[in-house]
């Protein structure tokens, strides 16, 4: 609980919500629309932490006070359930403390999440939907809202590249260090030989940029391509040009949209996407890590990846960068990656 504290000062949450309080009470607040939601939502984060801080003290508290009746009256049945609750209490802390490490500016934004599938055809393509899927499951288990915004089937199986949008509190915070190379080593279910093969397909993470944060697209800049869309929704879809290709001929930024029927809304949608990538871009060009970013998307191959996901012939997910490993790789595929999220964002602090 020490240490708890000591986050919470380090971070100034209690300071930070009494701000958003003050602020609330000026009479422009509600002028300003976006700036106004984006005070409340974190008003609405912090008082989270600090309620769940406060339920933690108290449980302590409670339990330490049932632990020394359980001592005096010699009940050891009585502790073994105390120290299940400390188990459980000691979980609920950890959270607790993760959410303390989301402390940047833009931790707090819904994310992009961008899927390659890399050379090798069909096993790569359908690597990279086993990729999709589980970050999928992880927004559904946390209550988060995904949105498909662009997809290229596979030839046979899974997909060449999709687009989603995960919103949620702290998205991009918990997941802006998954960009890179992902491997996979498995027996083929495509190869009738039955041989093992290693595919890779890349992710890329990026922020939805807040509407408060001005970037400058200018119209020469860009190129706009459209398409009929491959994709689900009818005859409507697949019969008329309504998906979007912008390029952003500067930084050769590619952004896509095909999940509206209207190409006025995937246009739009498509411009959020660029804004985004470009804000993402700008900052990790500041935090000089745009250098070593574009040199690992040189290849989708050997020497580049950032995690292994080995099927056979034993069973194991390595994170490269923290060494962190699990040894249950179907419990990780199905969205359980949130040890893998927490080692990264404690070797970022």
């Amino acid at each position: 609980m020490k240490e708890l504290r000591s986050i919470f000062d380090k971070n100034q949450i209690f300071l930070k919500l009494q701000n958003h309080n003050q602020s609330m009470l000026k009479g422009d607040f509600w002028q300003n629309k976006s700036k106004s939601q984006k005070i409340l939502k974190e008003k609405k984060l912090y008082e989270k932490l600090i309620n769940s801080y406060k339920l933690s003290i108290n449980r302590l508290n409670d339990l330490d006070d049932l632990n020394q009746l359980a001592i005096d009256e010699n009940n050891t049945n009585i502790q073994n359930e105390i120290f299940e609750n400390i188990k459980e209490l000691r979980s609920q802390v950890k959270k607790n403390e993760i959410n303390c490490f989301l402390s940047n500016e833009s931790d707090s934004f819904d994310c992009y999440i961008e899927f390659h599938a890399g050379a090798g055809g069909t096993e790569s393509q359908d690597w990279a939907d086993m990729l999709r899927r589980m970050y999928l499951k992880w927004s559904d288990d946390k209550k988060f809202k995904a949105t498909l915004i662009s997809e290229h089937k596979g030839d046979e199986a899974g997909i060449k590249s999709s687009t989603i949008k995960i919103e949620g509190d702290y998205v991009f915070g918990w997941l802006k260090k998954e960009s890179g190379i992902h491997r996979l080593v498995r027996i083929s279910p495509f190869d009738s030989g039955a041989r093992r093969h290693t595919s890779f397909a890349s992710i890329w993470v990026y922020p939805v940029v807040d509407e408060n944060i001005n970037i400058e697209i200018l119209d020469k800049d860009l190129r706009v391509d459209t398409y009929r869309s491959s994709g689900a929704g009818g005859q409507h879809v697949n019969t008329t040009d309504s998906a979007v290709r912008i390029t952003h001929l500067p930084s050769k930024i590619v952004v896509q949209c095909q999940n509206e029927r209207s190409q006025h809304k995937n246009k739009e949608t498509c411009m959020n996407m660029l804004k985004a990538r470009l804000y993402d871009y700008e900052i990790k060009k500041k935090e000089k890590e745009n250098q070593n970013e574009e040199l690992s998307k040189s290849e989708i191959g050997w020497g580049h990846q950032i995690r292994s996901y080995i099927l056979q012939p034993y069973r194991l997910v390595k994170d490269n960068r923290t060494n962190f490993e699990s040894t249950n790789p179907d419990k990780v595929l199905d969205g359980k990656i949130d040890e893998f999220l927490e080692q990264s964002l404690y070797q970022i602090k």
